[in-house]
């Protein structure tokens, strides 16, 4: 291991690729699993890992990982968002936030600890698990219920609170470390200059490298934008998490906020993953076996402090007895931040080695009960004759919408039609100057290829209710309906199709809800003709309708064999054969009943 840098790599590579699927299996949560898998291969499990000095050297590394964590969640916060949601966020979450620092501080200082470790404890301690609980209750199917939707809240706001705590902890092991004036004044000055840059100039840096239409640059801005402004935040001697959140925060109104997301999101999901196995590599279940009561009262104590005060938040938000009992059991447990917190106030100098071990073994075990508790709460729910999650009341899709891929002016006029009615999209263009164009004249769309899933998967598409298909061009059409029916074949697709091979393609892939995009224009112009040249508007009206079922019928018939050109060229022959036919017989009926009516 120690002269091996590859097989070093192989170690946590194997870890990560096992661990998430182990842990999605067994319904525990991927930061357990994680965590599980940094046991199992560190220096206090099978010893993959020799020491804490090369599992600390990880863990600096792995930083990036919740850095970039921090970036997608300033990407995600988007001021109208938090508006909407302002009362469960900030009343909910806030009563839930405040009462539970105050109460495990006060039975930190009830224990003896010094008042700056208690303080930064509280702080750690408040918070739960986002990706834990959000991942639980999904796969339960609760996150529409009412409790699923305030846990959303309540964690929303731990997460923006745990920008300014781990800013917090960072300044005051500045300060511990000898900062002075002067380097505060250049923090404050390099804060600012990541404001601006990040208002005025980074928008401009990603539409010129997004013109260039190369994938890896565009992946690269990405990349650059989180390691850089993390880069300027330690070299001011403050939190690289707070740069990166800003960041993030700056360019969540962005048209390349999509992109961005989906970009970022495959390497922030490993180097978390690899932060919480390092986290578990330096977790001694020593201290468990040389003192298993205190252990187990620190985790009784802070699963039933929280409790507490998250059933009082369910209760007071107007859950009932039953769903505030299982909001308190959801999020009872401490948090993914619990461990950033910890680390980077040990690394400062704040707190003591021995302390923060002990509390990351509580943290963790307390993580690990949840499933188990969310599993005894529903039985001993029925065994009272409760019933299961069905008695749970569901709140409706709040943030529900339909994706738009492709945004010209097919697209926009869905578009225009959707706001008209309230109905919310997120509509997404493959083409920078289109993004430009769109947005000048006041419409809202995203730069992004819809033919990626991750692209798909940033735009929340897997919680839409329609998917309007409206790309351009045929061959990113063609793949990205392709994704759709892959990954997303409960949402319906709408799609536009160029020509009737396009249209048949399209039916290959189980796409049937479809519009050429000028047949009906090219009818309705027909229409206008007809009515131009004397005909009446009954018969003009009839003739066009008889003309658009029949080649509609044509169209499904022609689908068998539409890459045969002989059988198509014999259907379009008979097809107009067919319809002279038919308006034949039409004039001959229409002239039976105006002679019938002459009479």
């Amino acid at each position: 291991m120690k002269d091996s840098l590859l097989l070093e790599a192989v170690v946590y590579l194997a870890a990560a690729v096992f661990a998430a699927p182990a842990a999605r299996l067994l319904r525990i949560g991927s930061v357990l699993g994680y965590l599980a898998a940094g046991v199992l291969i560190g220096p206090f499990g099978l010893g993959f890992v020799y020491g804490l000095y090369e599992v600390k050297g990880i863990l600096h590394f792995a930083e990036l990982g919740v850095v970039m964590l921090l970036f997608l969640i300033g990407l995600e916060l988007k001021p109208r968002r938090l508006w909407s949601m302002r009362r469960s966020v900030f009343g909910g979450g806030a009563m839930q936030l405040v009462p539970t620092t105050m109460a495990l501080l006060a039975a930190g200082l009830l224990f003896g600890v010094p008042i700056g470790a208690a303080v930064i404890l509280a702080m750690a301690l408040s918070l739960s698990s986002t990706a834990f609980v959000l991942q639980i209750l999904e796969e339960r199917r609760e996150l529409q219920t009412r409790h699923g939707r305030l846990s959303f809240a309540i964690l929303l706001l731990q997460d923006i609170a745990a920008i300014p705590m781990i800013a917090l902890v960072a300044a005051l092991g500045a300060r511990t470390q000898g900062m002075d004036a002067v380097g505060a004044i250049k923090g404050i000055a390099i804060v600012a200059a990541v404001v601006g840059v990040g208002h005025y100039v980074l928008p401009h840096i990603y539409r010129l490298v997004a013109s260039s239409g190369v994938r890896e640059s565009m992946t690269a801005t990405a990349l650059l934008t989180v390691v850089g402004v993390a880069l300027l935040m330690e070299m001011a001697g403050l939190s690289a998490a707070l740069g990166a959140f800003l960041a993030g925060l700056l360019l969540a109104e962005s048209e390349f906020r999509h992109q961005i997301q989906a970009d970022i999101q495959p390497f922030e999901g490993l180097l978390l993953g690899l932060f919480f196995t390092a986290i578990g590599m330096t977790i001694d279940f020593r201290i468990l076996a040389q003192q298993p009561t205190l252990v187990l009262l620190l985790v009784v104590g802070l699963v039933a402090v929280k409790g507490v005060v998250l059933y009082a938040t369910g209760r007071q938000q107007g859950l009932s007895h039953a769903e505030s009992r299982r909001l308190a059991v959801a999020l009872a447990q401490g948090g993914e931040f619990a461990f950033v917190i910890m680390t980077s106030a040990v690394g400062g100098g704040l707190l003591d080695r021995k302390l923060a071990d002990l509390l990351t073994l509580v943290v963790t075990i307390s993580m690990a009960l949840t499933p188990l508790l969310l599993v005894l709460e529903e039985r001993l729910r029925r065994i009272a004759g409760k019933g299961g999650q069905d008695e749970f009341e569901s709140m409706p899709e709040a943030d529900s919408h339909v994706v738009i891929a492709g945004f010209g002016r097919f697209a926009q006029i869905v578009a225009r039609i959707l706001k008209a009615k309230g109905i919310p999209f997120t509509a997404l263009e493959a083409s920078v100057q289109q993004v430009k164009l769109v947005r000048a004249f006041g419409s809202e769309a995203y730069y992004g290829d819809t033919s990626r899933l991750d692209i798909l998967n940033a735009a929340n598409t897997r919680s839409a209710r329609a998917f309007v298909l409206a790309v351009d061009d045929v061959e990113r059409s063609l793949k990205t309906a392709e994704v759709m029916r892959t990954h997303f074949p409960h949402v319906p697709v709408y799609a536009r199709a160029h020509d009737r091979e396009h249209a048949h393609k399209l039916m290959d892939l189980g796409v049937h809800l479809l519009q050429r995009e000028a047949f009906h224009s090219a009818v309705a112009l027909a229409h206008d003709v007809l009515r131009g040249l004397g005909i009446s508007e009954r018969e003009a009206r009839r003739t066009v309708e008889t003309f658009a079922a029949y080649d509609q019928r044509r169209l499904i018939e022609e689908h068998e064999h539409y890459q045969d050109a002989e059988k198509l060229r014999e259907g379009a022959r008979k097809a107009t054969a067919d319809l002279e036919k038919l308006f034949r017989e039409d004039a001959e009926v229409e002239q039976a009943l105006a002679a019938r009516e002459d009479r």
